[in-house]
């Protein structure tokens, strides 16, 4: 027996058992949540041996920090914090590929997802019945009521786009709340994206079929603390991916809202190109270059607001990254005076010209800009 062995064998006598099941909840400013969450698990689970993984981006709040201080008295408490990286689906992933336990379940920290339903979920997967078992709203004995109206409504349209489009018969594809044979899980694991918030949408859409599903019901409670992720982000990620697997991952997940501020930003080059033309009275040379050149600084703006949010450049990186990307555009930028000047050479409407000189560097834009610009914080 050779030493290292030995120091093993010595570290793993000194831990507590080993747990069945590993709870892994993906964190953002949920630190008034923890103490709550933790004690709910507690009464829960008391019959079984289990952990918690706090995977933490980074909050501001400190949850992390409360964390790390919870474990340091509860051995049942563990914390990943993920420095310049975000995102709950890559939360999630990371959470589950730091567990051993033979069971992993995600669930929200903010309070919804009902505790008490993860021994129902165990037994069935320790029954044979399922690889993964969803928790649902949708089914006798679930309620969405936590839900609001609008967010209601959304989900219900999410879950009918994403049966239709993607073939995932469940009542409740979009639910987060979720347990699955971690083995099974690490075999699909490599095939996932690590963007957006739809884990369970993308793992099961990856597996085609792989996976033996079964549902839970669960009442969704309202949330008491902390503020909701739901935004206009989610929406676009969740197109994002509906994209990304129907085009067999041709199209990546990040590139439909990188398309739509695109649009936006169109629409913002045509309005300024025809105010230079009719309000300032300049060529439509001139014009075309001022309109690309606002349009350009509002794309920048918008997609490092919106679209690489969670790799937002600031102060010094935010000038850096605008340089760039105005030189990586520059390319499309020659192509688009020249071929718009052309167009309205020959036939001069103004605004078949623009869009066309616009749209001419759009893929070679999104296929640089990623890696180069916002590659900067990764």
């Amino acid at each position: 027996m050779n030493l290292q062995t030995v120091r093993i064998r010595r570290l793993a006598g000194a831990q507590p058992a080993t747990p069945v099941l590993s709870v892994v909840v993906p964190t953002y400013n949920e630190e008034c949540n923890l103490v709550p969450l933790i004690a709910g698990l507690e009464t829960a689970l008391a019959s079984i041996e289990w952990e918690v993984i706090f995977a933490d981006d980074n909050s501001p709040d400190g949850t992390h920090r409360l964390a790390k201080r919870i474990a340091c008295g509860n051995p049942r408490v563990r914390c990943l914090r993920r420095v310049g990286r975000r995102g709950l689906a890559g939360a999630c992933i990371d959470g589950i590929l730091s567990s051993s336990a033979p069971y992993v379940a995600v669930m929200d920290g903010d309070l919804q997802h009902d505790e008490a339903v993860l021994l129902r979920m165990l037994h069935r997967l320790e029954d044979g019945d399922a690889d993964i078992v969803v928790g649902t709203r949708y089914r006798d004995g679930g309620s969405a009521l936590g839900l609001s109206g609008y967010r209601r409504d959304v989900s219900r349209i999410a879950n009918t786009l994403t049966r239709t489009l993607l073939g995932v018969r469940l009542s409740d594809p979009m639910s987060g709340f979720f347990m699955i044979r971690r083995e099974r899980f690490e075999d699909i694991a490599p095939e996932l994206s690590h963007e957006g918030f739809k884990v369970l949408l993308d793992l099961l859409a990856t597996a085609r079929g792989r996976l033996t599903v079964a549902e839970e019901p669960y009442e969704f409670r309202p949330r008491n603390s902390g503020q909701s992720k739901f935004d206009l982000r989610v929406v676009l990620e969740f197109l994002g991916l509906i994209a990304a697997k129907l085009s067999g991952g041709v199209i990546e997940p990040r590139f439909v809202p990188y398309a739509l501020v695109g649009a936006l930003g169109l629409l913002v080059h045509l309005a300024a190109l025809r105010a230079w033309l009719e309000f300032g009275g300049l060529n439509f040379e001139i014009s075309q270059t001022l309109a690309t050149a606002v349009a350009l600084l509002a794309n920048f703006i918008v997609n490092n607001t919106l679209t690489y949010k969670d790799l937002r450049l600031r102060g010094s990186g935010f000038l850096t990254g605008l340089a760039i990307y105005a030189a990586i555009c520059s390319i499309g930028f020659v192509a688009n005076i020249g071929v718009a000047g052309w167009l309205y050479s020959e036939r001069p409407v103004w605004w078949m010209a623009g869009a066309a000189g616009a749209l001419i560097g759009s893929v070679w834009n999104y296929a640089m800009s990623s890696r180069l610009v916002w590659h900067l914080r990764r």
